[in-house]
């Protein structure tokens, strides 16, 4: 078991994983490429034998017969090639660094939602299956509903999943405003705020859709990210409902590696440096 040393950044740990995708690339021969960016990351790609260097084979096959899972694999990378010329288009699910491809590592593994550990950790029934990208229409004051995702739904469970991402988003405090039970659910004078701007965006909207569908609300995010645990924490004082805030949590990578069957934990410990927690 190794010990968790934070890093000083998201770039840092984004550094690291796309340093340990490039070793486990060439070890392994996995089709891959890397970005044009200052910084380059790594973009894995389906190999002859149907394997793909960002998943672990057992998920990944997993994922391919399963028509709802296997759409998330489409969506485009933003930094990939658009020319006609190229010789494929690269996908967000194919970056080393991707928080929604080690989501799915994870959650598409056969054995994971059947582990009674990881559901009394997320306190979960066994047996739960994952919808990926979904959206929990969070009622707005004008009537209509928000239609934007959150990562996975478990059950009545909602999860928020973070990896190498800077933060949870900021938004201008009129948007935020525009949820129908924002000031029922939080304080407003305690929501983080960067100027004008309030912080979190992700995680408010994750909270009041807990409230609105009265189930819970979980991050997922890196023990070496302190950083974003203090974020969460930050929006966790500002909630006002003893009951809701018994419904929210914040679970580490490490933790949930900790309950998973051992080829899943070797694999996630040399792709991400992903260890259980001690």
């Amino acid at each position: 078991m190794e010990e968790v040393i934070p890093v000083s950044s998201a770039f840092a740990l984004r550094h690291e994983l796309n340093a340990r995708a490039r070793q486990l690339a060439i070890e392994s021969g996995s089709a891959h490429d890397t970005t044009a960016a200052e910084f380059p990351s790594v973009i894995f790609s389906r190999t002859r034998n149907h394997e793909h260097g960002n998943f672990h084979p057992t998920s990944y096959r997993n994922i391919c017969a399963d028509p709802a899972w296997s759409r998330r694999l489409a969506k485009v990378h933003t930094s990939g090639p658009k020319t006609p010329s190229a010789p494929r288009r690269w996908r967000e699910l194919d970056c080393a660094a991707s928080s929604d491809a080690l989501l799915m590592n994870i959650f598409c593994y056969s054995r994971t939602l059947r582990n009674p550990a990881l559901c009394a950790l997320l306190a979960i029934s066994p047996g739960e299956r994952p919808r990926f990208g979904y959206k929990p229409r969070v009622p707005l004051h004008d009537g209509q509903l928000d239609r934007t995702e959150i990562d996975m739904k478990l059950g009545s469970l909602l999860v928020e999943a973070k990896l190498t991402e800077s933060d949870f988003q900021t938004a201008p405090r009129r948007l935020v405003e525009r949820y129908r039970h924002l000031l029922e659910v939080f304080d407003g004078r305690q929501l983080p705020q960067i100027g004008t701007r309030l912080a979190g965006y992700q995680l408010l909207r994750g909270v009041l859709a807990a409230h609105a569908s009265g189930g819970a609300f979980c991050v997922f995010c890196d023990a070496r990210r302190p950083d974003l645990i203090e974020s969460w924490f930050s929006v966790l004082q500002a909630v006002r409902i003893c009951n809701l805030r018994c419904r929210l949590q914040l679970v580490t990578w490490q933790e949930i590696s900790a309950t998973l069957p051992r080829s899943l934990r070797v694999f996630l410990g040399k792709k991400y440096g992903i260890f259980p927690a001690p």
